[in-house]
C-alpha cells in the first residue's frame, strides 16, 4: 500500500482526532508492546495491524486472523503519533463494556485534562486490582494517543467506561460502598481510615479537582499529610498514594 489517497490510509489518518474515533468508534495503537499486548489480551479487538516496511513482524504473534498492511515510511510517519516512530501501528475497535456496580474497588476521574496524567491514573488503577475506571465529562480523551501509551496496555485488562459520575456514585451509595473524594479541603488521611474492602475514590482536575457538587457526594473527603511546601502534588501521583492507602490491608494479605 503505498499511496496517500488510499481511502483505508485516509480513514486511518482521521483517526488522529478524536472525533472521527468517535465516529468510527475506532482508534490507533502505537508501538510494539501496546500491540504485543493487544494481540495477546484482545485480539478480537484488531482490526489491523499497520507495519512499516522496515519493520519485522515477530512471528509468535497470534495474528493469523489479522489484516496486516506493509507501508511505505512515509505513509507510516503521517500515520505516527510520537515523534520517534516505532514502526508498527494497530487499529482497534472502541468497547464501551457494560458495567454493573456492585461490592468492589473503583476510580472515578472527574474532569482530568493531561492524556498523560489520564493513562498513568488508568495504570495505577490497573496495578492495584480495581475493579473499573469511570471518567467523567470533561475528561480527556481514553483513546488519545498519549493516554493509550502512558495506560501501557491497561486498557485491556480492566473496563475504563465514559460515564455520568453522579449516576455512578448514586449507584453506588445504594450498594453501600464508601465514597472517597481527593481534596485540598478535605481531612487528613489516617492509618485508620483506610484499608477498605470495597470503596469508590474520586480524584479530579489538575488545576480545580473534583467539582464541588461531586464532592458532595461522597462519604469523606481526604487529603494527603504534607511536610514540605507544595501546595498539591499531581493528581496521578496523588491517587497513586490514595489507592495504596485504602488498599494496604489486601495488599499486604498477598505479599
Amino acid at each position: 500500500m503505498v499511496s496517500m489517497q488510499n481511502e483505508k490510509v485516509k480513514l486511518w489518518k482521521k483517526l488522529k482526532l478524536r472525533k472521527w474515533r468517535e465516529r468510527e468508534q475506532m482508534y490507533l495503537l502505537e508501538g510494539p508492546h501496546l500491540v504485543q499486548e493487544a494481540a495477546f489480551s484482545a485480539r478480537h479487538l484488531l482490526s489491523a495491524v499497520l507495519i512499516d516496511e522496515a519493520f519485522r513482524l515477530p512471528e509468535d504473534w497470534p495474528l493469523d486472523d489479522v489484516e496486516v498492511y506493509q507501508v511505505t515510511h512515509k505513509i507510516f510517519t503521517e500515520l505516527s503519533q510520537t515523534e520517534t516512530p516505532q514502526g508498527i501501528i494497530a487499529v482497534c475497535r472502541m468497547v464501551q463494556p457494560a458495567v454493573t456496580v456492585h461490592q468492589g474497588r473503583y476510580l472515578l476521574i472527574d474532569g482530568v485534562q493531561d492524556p498523560g496524567n489520564l493513562g498513568t491514573l488508568i495504570r495505577t488503577a490497573d496495578a492495584f486490582g480495581l475493579d473499573a475506571v469511570f471518567l467523567g465529562e470533561g475528561c480527556v480523551d481514553g483513546y488519545n494517543g498519549k493516554t493509550l501509551r502512558s495506560a501501557q496496555g491497561s486498557h485491556f485488562h480492566l473496563p475504563v467506561v465514559h460515564r455520568n459520575l453522579f449516576t455512578v456514585v448514586a449507584a453506588m451509595k445504594q450498594q453501600g460502598i464508601p465514597i472517597y473524594g481527593s481534596s485540598l479541603q478535605g481531612q487528613n488521611m489516617k492509618k485508620t481510615d483506610g484499608d477498605k474492602n470495597d470503596y469508590a475514590l474520586i480524584v479530579g482536575n489538575e488545576g480545580n479537582g473534583a467539582q464541588p457538587e461531586l464532592l458532595a457526594e461522597t462519604d469523606i473527603q481526604i487529603r494527603i499529610p504534607m511536610a514540605g511546601r507544595a501546595e498539591s502534588m499531581n493528581v496521578a501521583v496523588a491517587a497513586g498514594i490514595l489507592l495504596y492507602w485504602l488498599s494496604a490491608d489486601e495488599l499486604a494479605h498477598q505479599a
